[in-house]
């Protein structure tokens, strides 16, 4: 199960005790702070638990998976997270 936007405000409320609508709105303006520097191209580094990064992707030949006709995939930019050595180490039971 997925861990979603609603839990996570639900955790914030019952974890500093601020009201349900202050919690939403704690988290709501963090995701847009992420989004508008990842927006950016900028990458994003939360310490002990990981960061963000902006990729360029290149052109490449692709396939259609409906047709299995080749095409060509536009050069687009990615969003890729490594995460910490501190969170790797918490899901390999190692902390």
């Amino acid at each position: 199960m997925a861990l979603t936007k609603t839990n996570i405000v639900d955790q914030v409320q019952e974890r500093i005790g601020y009201s349900r609508k202050r919690s939403s709105d704690l988290v709501e303006t963090l995701i847009e702070i992420i989004k508008d520097t990842i927006g950016t191209g900028e990458d994003v580094l939360v310490s002990g638990f990981g960061k963000f990064c902006v990729k360029e992707k290149g052109s490449r030949k692709g396939r259609n998976p409906a047709t299995g006709d080749d095409m060509m995939l536009e050069q687009r930019k990615v969003v890729t997270f490594k995460c910490s050595s501190v969170l790797r180490d918490k899901i390999n039971d190692k902390a």
